[in-house]
């Protein structure tokens, strides 16, 4: 019985150091697709910031930190979790860059109508949500 409760236990501290790996790997998946976002404009960079500081507060206060305290990214997820607005800076840039890949795209990628008509209104529904985000000025 004794064996038992001690194999149990084990298998309970395995399983979490399983868990706490996978969800470190998670957290900088999620980090490097919001670092892409940050120059591709199709992917939202917010969002994968926080899911990356969601992983992290959950496996490595070490990584959670660094996230939080770094000069790239931390004020994405500082700015959204605690005032749930964007630097107005971020918003003109985020719109600027998806517009500028969406046309691009349109005009000189895309050939099928139905096609160019999907980007344009992906386009619009980014900015829509963009748009509808507090903005904040400082």
């Amino acid at each position: 019985m004794i064996d038992y409760c001690k194999n149990k236990h084990d298998k309970r501290k395995i399983m979490s150091k399983l868990i706490r790996g996978i969800l470190i790997i998670a957290g900088t998946f999620f980090l490097g697709f919001g670092i892409i976002g940050i120059f591709l404009p199709l992917l939202p960079t917010t969002p994968f910031l926080l899911l990356a500081a969601a992983c992290y507060a959950r496996s490595s206060k070490r990584f959670y930190n660094w996230l939080l305290n770094n000069k790239w990214f931390g004020n994405y997820i500082k700015n959204y979790r605690e005032r749930k607005a964007v630097l107005l800076k971020i918003k003109v840039l985020s719109i600027s860059f998806l517009w500028i890949a969406i046309g691009y795209s349109v005009i000189f990628v895309v050939y099928i109508l139905s096609g160019k008509i999907i980007l344009i209104l992906i386009a619009t529904g980014v900015t829509i949500h963009i748009l509808s985000i507090k903005t904040l000025k400082q």
